[in-house]
C-alpha cells in the first residue's frame, strides 16, 4: 500500500443541503460538522508519508483515517462501529467529504493504520497539527499557565503472578510454534501430554494451595521451558523459529525468574528469590510481567497497585478573557442569579467568552508504570519548549518537584514550577519527634553544621550520589556518644547528614517558606482543575489500555487528547460551558431562606409591651417557621379583650390572630398502627411531630406532653438528626 497525498474533497452538496435543513438557525450542529466548518483541512497526508510506502495500490487517505480515529475516541466507538459510521452517518461523510453512495472501508483498515503510525513514531502528528491551528487562532500560547497530573493505566492483559507467568510463557511459545510450524511441533514433543498441561490459559484454573506443590509446579514449568528452548535452538531445527517473538519472551522470562546449573550431567533448576536469601530478582523496570505485553510493568502509587502504564496530561489553565456582556444584560442576569438560576448565567450572557473559554491539552506522555512523576518533569518541559508552547508558570503536585528540578526548569526554559516540594523523608521528620535536618544550622562558608545541642560537625565531604552533587556531614562520636539528646537525634554512634549544594538549599528553603503563605495557596489552587481533566479522560477509557504494547497505547492516548480538545472546542463554539455548576431546587430554596433577615425574638421591638422589662418577656412564635428557630414570624400583642384569650397581630398582614392552644398527641413508632384522624381542615406541614424526649410507652409508641416540633436536618451519616424547636402552632 502506498500514499498519494491529495487534498480533502469538499463536502457533497446534497449532504451539505441536508445538514443545513436539519440544523437551521442557531441549532448546534454535530461535532463532525463543526470540525470541518471551523478547522477545515488541519491534517495533511504528507505528515503520514513515512508510515506508508511509495509503491503499491493507493489506499485510504491517512489524514482522514486519523480524523476517523479521533472521532472514534470522542464517541467511544469500536472499529466496526466507526467503519459503519463512515458508511451511514451524513455528519461523518460531511467531515470526510464523501458522497452518499461511498462504500467506506473495512474495519481492519483502522487497526492497520494504528499499527503503521505507532511503529514509525508518528503518534504526535495529530496533536501537533491541532495545536498549531489553535496557536494561530489565539486559543493556545506560550508563556501562559499550564498544569500537569498523572494517572495509572491498566494493561489490556491479565495480571499474572510469577507461577502463572512461567506457565503462560511456555504456553504462548507453544501456540506460536504450533501456528508457525505444526509439523515440527508434532515431531519434537508429545502433543497429548503437553496439551493436558498447556491446552488452556493459566488463569482458567486454580493453582495448588500448598506452597510445596506450587514450588513443584513452578520447577515443572521451567523444565518444560528449557526443554522447548533446547529443541528450538537445536542445529537440526529451522533457524527462523528462533526469531519468533514468543520464543524470545520465554527465554527472557526463564532468565529473569530461574537459575539453571548442570554439574556432572545433573540439571538443577531453582527459582530466583530476593536478596540476600536468594539469587536476586531483576529490577522492576526490566522485568517482564506478561508474555503478551512485554512493555507492561507493575506500578504502585500510594494504595494503588496495577499492571500497565502511567499517563501524564498537561493542559492550559490561563485566566479567561474579560466578560464581553453589556451592562444592561449583566444586570438582568445578576437579578436572575439572585432568583436562584445556575451559576453560569449569573451576570453573563449565554455564550460569554468569560464562561466558555476552553482549557486545552498541550502535552500527553505515556510511560511504563515504573517511571516516577519526578522523572517526567524535565521531559515534559523539554517537549513543550520544542513546540514553542513552554508555559511561564506550571502547576504540579509534589511528586513532580524537587529543588534541583525547580532551579533547572527556571534557568533552562524560563518555566516557574509551582507546587509544594516533597517533605523531609528522614525518620525524625516522619515521626514528628527528634532532630530533623531542618533543625541543624548549616554554614556553607565555614563548611560546618551545628546541631541543636550546640555541637559542630567533624567532617564536610563533597561527593556525588546517584549522579547528583551532594554534601555528606559527619559529627564526632565523642560528641554524640555522651549527648543527653542522642535518642532524639540518631540510633547509631554518631549523626550523619546529607545536604544539597548551596543554591539548591537556598531554593528549597525559599520554596518551603512560600508554601505556607496565603498568596501561594491561592495561586496553587489553580492546579485542582486538572482533576476534572483526568476525570474526563478516565470517562473516555484512559485508565484502561485498549491495545497491547506501549507504542499503540501511547498512540491511543494522544488521539484521545485530540478528541477531548475537539469536545472542548465544540463547547466553546456553541457557547456551552463544560462545567455548568447546576443548582438543585433544594439548594435554591436554601439560598432563598438565607436571604431572609435574621430576627432576634428577645430584641425585637414588637415583643416589648410598654413598661415591660426585656428579660421578662419570652419570645412568642407562630407556626409559620422558615428555616430555624432563629428566623420565625413574630406576632405583636394587641390590647387584650374582656375575655382572657390572647390575641396577636401578624406583622405581614396586620390582622389580629388568636393563639390557639397546642395539644399534645402521640407519635406512633415505625411499624405500629396509628389511629385515623380527621385531616380535612388541617393545613399541610413540613415538620415532623416527634416527642421532645425519648420516652417510649409499653406498646412501642413514644409520647410527649410539650408540643415540641422537631426539624429533620441532613447529616453526614445515613440517618438524619432532629433539631428541637419551641412549641408553636
Amino acid at each position: 500500500m502506498c500514499v498519494q497525498p491529495v487534498a480533502w474533497p469538499e463536502p457533497d452538496p446534497q449532504i451539505a443541503a441536508a445538514i443545513a435543513a436539519k440544523y437551521p438557525g442557531k441549532r448546534p450542529r454535530p461535532l463532525a460538522v463543526q470540525v470541518r466548518d471551523r478547522l477545515g483541512q488541519w491534517l495533511a497526508d504528507e505528515q503520514f508519508a513515512a508510515a506508508f510506502g511509495i509503491r503499491g495500490r493507493p489506499g485510504w487517505s491517512p489524514s482522514r483515517l486519523a480524523l476517523v480515529t479521533i472521532l472514534q475516541r470522542a464517541e467511544k466507538l469500536t472499529d466496526r462501529q466507526a467503519a459503519e459510521a463512515v458508511r451511514t452517518r451524513i455528519d461523518w461523510q460531511y467531515m470526510l467529504g464523501l458522497p452518499l453512495d461511498d462504500p467506506g472501508f473495512d474495519h481492519t483498515v483502522l487497526a492497520e493504520f494504528r499499527g503503521r503510525v505507532a511503529e514509525t513514531g508518528l503518534e504526535q502528528v495529530a496533536l501537533d497539527a491541532l495545536l498549531a491551528r489553535l496557536v494561530a487562532e489565539g486559543l493556545v500560547k506560550a508563556g501562559g499557565k499550564q498544569r500537569t497530573d498523572s494517572t495509572h493505566v491498566v494493561a489490556a492483559v491479565a495480571a499474572l503472578n510469577r507461577l502463572e507467568l512461567a506457565g503462560e510463557s511456555v504456553r504462548a511459545a507453544l501456540e506460536a510454534l504450533a501456528a508457525a510450524h505444526p509439523d515440527w511441533v508434532a515431531q519434537r514433543i508429545c502433543v497429548p501430554d503437553w496439551t493436558r498441561r498447556y491446552g488452556t490459559p493459566m488463569t482458567s484454573w486454580r493453582p495448588p494451595q500448598s506452597e510445596a506443590r506450587r514450588q513443584e509446579l513452578a520447577i515443572a514449568y521451567a523444565r518444560d521451558g528449557y526443554a522447548l528452548l533446547e529443541a528450538v535452538y537445536d542445529e537440526s531445527s529451522p533457524a527462523w523459529l528462533r526469531e519468533l517473538p514468543a520464543v524470545d519472551v520465554l527465554r527472557r522470562v526463564l532468565l529473569q525468574n530461574y537459575t539453571r546449573t548442570i554439574t556432572g550431567g545433573r540439571e538443577v533448576i531453582k527459582r530466583r528469590e530476593k536478596e540476600p536469601e536468594g539469587d536476586g530478582l531483576p529490577p522492576g523496570h526490566i522485568r517482564i510481567a506478561s508474555p503478551y505485553d512485554t512493555d507492561a510493568r507493575w506500578g504502585v502509587k500510594r494504595e494503588e497497585f496495577w499492571l500497565g502504564y502511567k499517563l501524564h496530561v498537561t493542559e492550559t489553565c490561563d485566566d479567561p478573557p474579560p466578560c464581553t456582556c453589556g451592562p444592561a444584560s449583566a444586570a438582568g442576569q445578576a437579578a436572575a442569579g439572585r432568583a436562584g438560576e445556575g451559576v453560569q448565567d449569573r451576570g453573563h450572557d449565554n455564550g460569554c467568552a468569560h464562561l466558555v473559554f476552553p482549557n486545552l491539552i498541550t502535552h500527553v506522555a505515556t510511560t511504563d508504570a515504573t517511571v516516577t512523576d519526578h522523572q517526567m518533569t524535565t521531559a515534559i518541559c523539554q517537549d513543550l519548549a520544542a513546540k514553542n508552547l513552554a508555559p511561564g508558570r506550571s502547576y504540579l503536585d509534589s511528586g513532580y518537584l524537587s529543588a534541583a528540578v525547580v532551579v533547572s526548569a527556571l534557568t533552562t526554559w524560563g518555566i516557574a514550577l509551582i507546587g509544594p516540594l516533597l517533605a523531609d523523608t528522614s525518620a525524625q521528620a516522619r515521626a514528628g519527634a527528634g532532630y530533623a535536618r531542618s533543625d541543624f544550622a548549616v554554614d556553607y562558608d565555614a563548611k560546618t553544621v551545628t546541631c541543636p545541642q550546640g555541637r559542630t560537625s567533624a567532617s564536610w565531604t563533597s561527593c556525588a550520589q546517584r549522579g547528583k552533587d551532594a554534601i555528606v556531614v559527619h559529627f564526632s562520636s565523642a560528641d554524640c556518644g555522651p549527648c543527653p539528646a542522642r535518642a532524639l537525634c540518631t540510633t547509631g554512634k554518631r549523626r550523619q547528614l546529607t545536604l544539597p549544594p548551596r543554591d539548591l538549599a537556598q531554593a528549597q528553603a525559599a520554596a518551603r517558606a512560600a508554601e505556607k503563605t496565603i498568596p501561594f495557596q491561592a495561586d496553587y489552587a489553580r492546579r485542582a482543575g486538572v482533576e476534572g481533566t483526568m476525570h474526563q479522560a478516565a470517562s473516555h477509557g484512559a485508565r484502561r489500555a485498549r491495545y497491547r504494547g506501549l507504542p499503540k497505547t501511547r498512540l491511543d492516548h494522544v488521539y484521545m487528547a485530540v478528541a477531548l480538545n475537539l469536545l472542548r472546542l465544540e463547547a466553546f463554539w456553541t457557547g456551552t460551558p463544560l462545567d455548568r455548576q447546576r443548582t438543585s431546587h433544594l439548594a435554591r430554596l436554601e439560598l432563598g431562606l438565607v436571604a431572609l433577615p435574621r430576627i432576634n425574638h428577645r430584641d425585637h421591638p414588637c415583643m416589648l409591651p410598654a413598661g415591660a422589662k426585656r428579660d421578662k418577656i419570652p419570645p412568642k412564635v407562630c407556626g409559620r417557621h422558615t428555616r430555624s428557630t432563629e428566623v420565625t414570624h413574630v406576632h405583636k400583642r394587641v390590647s387584650a379583650p374582656d375575655d382572657n384569650s390572647k390575641k396577636w397581630a401578624d406583622p405581614v398582614t396586620a390582622r389580629p390572630v388568636t393563639a390557639r392552644p397546642v395539644t399534645a398527641r402521640p407519635v406512633t413508632a415505625r411499624g405500629a398502627r396509628r389511629p385515623k384522624a380527621d385531616n380535612s381542615n388541617k393545613r399541610p406541614r413540613l415538620h415532623q411531630r416527634a416527642p421532645f424526649g425519648p420516652e417510649a410507652d409499653p406498646n412501642g409508641a413514644q409520647s410527649f406532653d410539650s408540643g415540641a416540633t422537631r426539624r429533620i436536618t441532613a447529616t453526614s451519616g445515613p440517618q438524619a438528626r432532629a433539631q428541637s424547636a419551641p412549641p408553636g402552632g
